[in-house]
């Protein structure tokens, strides 16, 4: 998608009540933190700031909503996996995000028509790290939640072109996926960014 009119925040929520009213369609981005998922969404809408980006890892404590052309959300879940983080925020991650994924999930509110709710999570993993127990427990509640997954490789441009093919291979053998299944993402040079939109718009 090249035509982005507009791109706002409209909502921060811990719990279900504080989500904005059901009735569009939802594209959510998770991963662990300081893996560039603010640097990812903000290259994706072509903004600079929507989504403040942090030095400091676990910023991102709450969910965060961002209307995309009037149309659809966009859904920034909060950083997992930062040890630097207050246990009692650590512990509370886990909960907060499978809440949302249980309670957004297409179809599952009543009333709700074909393609409202949770199409897809955009997980996101540093393409130099293999994954760790978060990003497995993610997968997994993707999995048992039958919610599709877009799996992204950040930081792309950190590594030569013949490091990259190994971590993914690398990424892949962990996961027990198909390493073509992944795309590659630099937010500073834009690679992987149309192939991200094309998916995007093929599930929402």
């Amino acid at each position: 998608m090249s035509n982005i009119t507009s791109a706002e925040f409209v909502a921060s929520a811990v719990k279900p009540s504080q989500y904005p009213p059901p009735g569009r369609s939802e594209i959510a981005f998770a991963g662990r933190s300081n893996v560039g998922k603010s640097s990812l969404i903000n290259r994706l809408l072509g903004r600079k700031n929507l989504v403040k980006t942090s030095s400091t890892p676990g910023r991102t404590q709450t969910i965060n909503f961002f209307l995309v052309n009037n149309s659809f959300y966009f859904v920034d879940l909060p950083g997992y996996g930062y040890a630097k983080v207050p246990i009692k925020v650590r512990k509370g991650w886990g909960p907060m995000v499978e809440k949302y994924l249980k309670n957004r999930r297409a179809g599952e509110l009543s009333g709700q028509e074909s393609g409202q709710g949770l199409c897809a999570v955009v997980v996101i993993l540093d393409i130099r790290r293999l994954p760790n127990q978060g990003d497995h427990d993610l997968l997994g509640w993707l999995t048992h939640y039958k919610i599709p997954a877009i799996v992204m490789l950040t930081k792309a441009d950190k590594l030569k072109k013949n490091k990259q093919n190994k971590q993914q291979n690398a990424i892949a053998r962990e996961l027990s996926a198909d390493p073509s299944a992944f795309i590659l993402f630099s937010a500073t040079t834009g690679l992987g960014k149309q192939q991200l939109w094309r998916a995007v718009e093929a599930l929402l």
